[in-house]
């Protein structure tokens, strides 16, 4: 190899490093926000139930629940391939029940899902998790995906409105 390759490849090598250690820390950085419990976060996410080591940084945990009672993101439906199969509040899943899973909204709550689009809204509970990297807000079943009008689409926009563990009037369990 020649000395010019040699001296290229190693000024990609110093630039990429560079490049790596300046991304480290732009995500290092605080934004400044703080959560309803005073801590600030580097990400603007609330802390919730997350774990503090000895080193003082902040840990995640897998899923924190929420307890704000308004959430706003994106909506998708369950495959069909979960018919069947045990929800994690332990109730077996049915694409015709009003049901959905969500990794922020704790379990067995009643909540309002409004598609963002057309201002269609149904109210279903909260019965499953969803992948641990699932960024979505809230998986729903086909039924209440249909309710929505987006199953033709896939996603939808929406708001989810937390109503509380007792079935709001109207609403009649099986």
């Amino acid at each position: 190899m020649s000395p010019m390759k040699k001296s290229l490849i190693l000024l990609l090598f110093v630039i990429s490093a560079i490049l790596l250690k300046a991304q480290q820390s732009a995500g290092k950085a605080s934004t400044g926000k703080t959560t309803g419990s005073g801590k600030t976060t580097t990400s603007g996410m609330k802390t919730g139930s997350g774990k503090t080591t000895t080193s003082g940084k902040h840990h995640k945990s897998k899923r924190d629940v929420s307890k704000d009672k308004i959430h706003y993101g994106t909506a998708s439906f369950y495959a069909n391939k979960f018919e069947g199969r045990q929800t994690a509040n332990g109730e077996t899943f049915s694409q015709k029940n009003l049901t959905a899973a969500s990794n922020i909204i704790p379990l067995n709550q009643w909540v309002r899902v409004t598609n963002t689009r057309n201002h269609l809204s149904v109210v279903l509970r909260i019965t499953d998790r969803m992948h641990k990297n699932n960024k979505r807000l809230i998986d729903l079943s086909k039924a209440a995906a249909r309710k929505l009008k987006f199953t033709g689409y896939g996603l939808a926009s929406v708001k989810v409105e937390v109503l509380g563990k007792k079935p709001p009037d109207g609403i009649v369990r099986d």
